[in-house]
C-alpha cells in the first residue's frame, strides 16, 4: 500500500529569514523528516503549492480535490497550514469519495528544530493507514473527523466541537 503526500506549504515547511524576522517557503521538508523518522511507509511525494493557508482560495482547494481524485492511492496525507485546515477538509469531503484523506499541519515551522510537525506527521502517517474513507485531521496526536473539528486558537490545539 503506497500512501500519496500531497504539499500545500503552511507552517511544516517555513523558513526563517534572519535579516527581515519574516517567515517565508523555500523547499518542502518532507523527505528530510521521513528520512528522520526512519518511515518505512511506501510514499509519493508531490507538491501542489507552497502557500500559508490564510491564502489559500477555493481554486486552491480545487486544485487539491482534483489531485485526491486523480491520485491512484486511495490513502492520502495533506500536509496544510492549522488556520485553514478545517475549511479545505470540509471542502474534500464534499468532493472526493471512497478515499482516506488525513490533513495535518505544524504549530512551529520544522526548522525552528522544537517543531510538532514530525509527531503529527508520523501520526497522519499512521491514522491514514487505519482509518476507513473519509476526510480527517490528524494533529496533537489526536484524529477528528472533518465535521467535527476547530481550531482553538486561544490553545493553539485542535478539538473537537
Amino acid at each position: 500500500m503506497s500512501i500519496r503526500i500531497f504539499i500545500t506549504g503552511g507552517t511544516f515547511d517555513k523558513e526563517y529569514n534572519e535579516l527581515t524576522g519574516e517567515l517565508f517557503f523555500k523547499d518542502t521538508h518532507i523527505p528530510q523528516m521521513l528520512r528522520l523518522g526512519r518511515c518505512r511507509v511506501p510514499v509519493e511525494i508531490r507538491t501542489l503549492m507552497m502557500i500559508d493557508s490564510r491564502n489559500m482560495t477555493d481554486e486552491d482547494r480545487e486544485v487539491i480535490a482534483r489531485n485526491c481524485i486523480r491520485t491512484p492511492e486511495d490513502r492520502i496525507v495533506i500536509t496544510h497550514g492549522t488556520d485553514t485546515m478545517v475549511e479545505t477538509a470540509k471542502y474534500l469531503a464534499e468532493r472526493v469519495k471512497n478515499k482516506t484523506i488525513v490533513l495535518t499541519g505544524a504549530m512551529i515551522p520544522y526548522t525552528f528544530g522544537s517543531s510538532d510537525g514530525m509527531f503529527n506527521l508520523g501520526c497522519a502517517l499512521a491514522f491514514v493507514q487505519v482509518l476507513p474513507s473519509g476526510v480527517y485531521i490528524a494533529m496533537n496526536g489526536r484524529y477528528f473527523t472533518h465535521d467535527n473539528v476547530r481550531k482553538n486558537k486561544k490553545t493553539g490545539e485542535f478539538e473537537e466541537l
